[in-house]
């Protein structure tokens, strides 16, 4: 395939949300918080602030891109459009605690999430709290909320894999802490 001369990808800013940019460092704050993400690695790529009749948006582009380059505009520009939904709206991911015989208990203590008498075991099972994310434990489902979308889903992701049951089939024992939804906060 041949190179393209000029790859460019568009991410309008909305009202009360700045970002600025300090070489390939991406700096977004709005009414909710401020995240920061460093695109050093990205090697061949521009990230700019630009301003036009229809508002500021966030240009990301490359010349003379070949596939990986064009893959990684797209990339960066979706990281970017994430950063500036967390800093407005926020993302929420659901859990569903699934027990059929020894209830489960869970519970939040500091930046770990404890789960006790899982499958009936003496030792509780333990899942870390990513910085920046908070979870609330209501009745049957775990809440995991915050603005990095990353800090969020990796969370959500600790806590269904630490009741992960190996060794046994699992349309038998299908005990554990599943995500049934996820998405933005608002």
């Amino acid at each position: 395939m041949a190179k393209l001369v000029h790859v460019a990808e568009e991410v309008p800013i909305p009202e009360g949300v700045e970002v600025s940019i300090d070489g390939m460092k991406v700096t977004v704050r709005g009414p909710k918080g401020e995240l920061t993400r460093d695109f050093s690695h990205a090697r061949g790529i521009i990230i700019r602030v630009d301003e036009d009749e229809e508002g500021k948006k966030v240009v990301v582009e490359a010349y003379f891109a070949n596939r990986r380059l064009k893959a990684l505009v797209g990339t960066i520009a979706s990281h970017i459009d994430n950063m500036i939904t967390g800093v407005t709206k926020g993302y929420r991911y659901k859990l569903k605690i699934v027990f059929s015989h020894f209830p489960v208990t869970v519970k939040v203590q500091g930046d770990k999430v404890v789960i006790e008498n899982f499958l009936g075991e003496k030792a509780p099972r333990i899942a870390r709290i990513m910085p920046g994310v908070t979870v609330k434990v209501q009745k049957d489902d775990v809440i995991v909320e915050g603005i990095d979308i990353e800090a969020v889903g990796q969370t959500a992701a600790n806590i269904e894999l630490a009741t992960k049951v190996k060794g046994k089939d699992r349309r038998v024992f299908v005990d554990g802490v599943y995500i049934y939804e996820k998405g933005v906060a608002e």
